[in-house]
């Protein structure tokens, strides 16, 4: 183990064979589609027996929304299945909770956005399009809040970048035109005018500084790489030079702070500690930075650092910490999809698969058992939306961070 966070890897080093193979669509095929089909069904059946139709907890992070979600990706991706059942599924999951959101928290992951959008998504593809516009409406009547309010951070997991993912979210679902222009004008100006005056506050080199609860956090979820990746991936035609030209210097900047394994740290005050291989905090959240970086400025250091940032984490990813997405075996997975599509090659095929084998045996390997067992960030639901991922790797997207792709 890695100082106790991570197993050894057990699987062969990369040598040409045993590379899953993909039929003409680019889709799973023969025993390796088969083993992941039985992991997703027999996972499936225990998910289906502990979800829960309540409010305790909403989110798509931890919550009832996250289910949702994993059910609408069930939908998209399981064309073999006739009928509407995962999307009623969905649905079941998110009712309870609609009508009873409070309006103060404003991220895709933890706030009102995130079964808000969901369910709007999931109208849609039913054929309600006046439920799914007013759901669409609800998302966007955060705007003003988002921007304005002084004490939201801009990260992530809580802040206006997490809302800004929301806003993606629909527009990849629905397409552009379902958000308005202005309303995703207004939250990048916000969050670059954030970014502008904590790096002249702090005398930066780099034109976007961040920090969250007054510490400069450098990861997916809280810190600078997820809120860069965000910022970059928003299409908006009257912002992409703008936001092109501030974020290049900042990835410069990030390249800098790297580990020589080719890790990075969680935050500033952590430069020296080379630990956690999280896409929370550490390699994983920053590699889409890096090859989104790369597809946009051709700059070969880029595609580099993410093939560093891979090879980090086959060596230390398979977590003690669990399967799931924000800081489990899953997530990690979506390091080695990442560099796939948009190379490949087929090691990073073989990467992913490796991991899916070990999520497989989906509690057999003496992980922590997590504060939320089912749910889509912390628990099965997210290892399940990883494995139906896998069954067509060069369309899979890590859920509610990739839009992009």
């Amino acid at each position: 183990m890695d100082g106790g966070r991570a197993f050894k890897n057990p699987f062969p080093e990369f040598d040409g064979s045993g590379v899953p193979t993909l039929d003409k669509d680019d889709k799973l095929q023969g025993d390796y589609q088969r083993h992941v089909l039985l992991a997703i069904e027999r996972l499936l059946k225990v998910l289906n027996q502990n979800t829960e139709n309540d409010c305790k907890d909403f989110s798509v992070y931890t919550g009832s929304a996250g289910q949702a979600l994993l059910y609408l990706h069930l939908h998209n991706s399981l064309p073999a299945v006739q009928d509407n059942k995962h999307l009623q599924k969905a649905l079941a999951l998110l009712t309870p909770c609609l009508s009873r959101l409070k309006g103060v928290k404003y991220s895709f992951l933890c706030g009102d956005p995130g079964p808000l959008a969901v369910a709007a998504v999931a109208f849609d593809k039913l054929g309600d399009k006046t439920k799914s516009k007013e759901f669409v409406a609800r998302v966007e009547s955060f705007c003003d809040a988002v921007c304005n309010d002084a004490s939201l951070p801009d990260e992530v997991l809580y802040g206006r970048s997490g809302y800004l993912s929301a806003l993606l979210f629909l527009q990849h679902y629905l397409g552009q035109a379902c958000i308005q222009g202005q309303t995703v004008i207004k939250v990048v100006e916000a969050v670059l005018a954030s970014g502008q005056k904590l790096a002249k506050r702090d005398r930066c080199k780099h034109p976007l500084m961040y920090e969250w609860h007054e510490k400069p956090y450098l990861g997916a979820a809280h810190g600078l790489a997820g809120i860069y990746f965000m910022l970059l991936q928003v299409k908006e035609p009257t912002l992409q030079e703008q936001i092109r030209q501030l974020i290049r210097p900042c990835i410069d900047y990030m390249m800098t702070l790297r580990f020589a394994s080719g890790n990075c740290p969680s935050s500033l005050g952590s430069v020296g500690q080379d630990k956690l291989v999280h896409w929370c905090h550490g390699a994983p959240g920053w590699a889409p930075l890096f090859v989104q970086g790369y597809k946009i400025y051709k700059d070969k250091r880029y595609i580099e650092a993410a093939k560093q940032c891979a090879e980090v984490v086959w060596q230390r990813g398979l977590l003690q910490k669990g399967y799931g997405l924000c800081h489990g075996t899953a997530g990690n997975a979506y390091t080695f999809i990442s560099l796939y599509k948009l190379t490949g090659n087929e090691k990073y095929l073989y990467y992913a698969y490796k991991f899916a084998e070990w999520c497989f045996d989906y509690g057999q390997h003496g992980c922590h058992n997590a504060d939320t067992p089912y749910s889509l960030f912390e628990g099965m639901a997210g290892t399940i939306y990883f494995l139906v991922d896998m069954l067509s790797p060069t369309k899979a997207a890590f859920p509610t961070f990739e839009f992009d792709s």
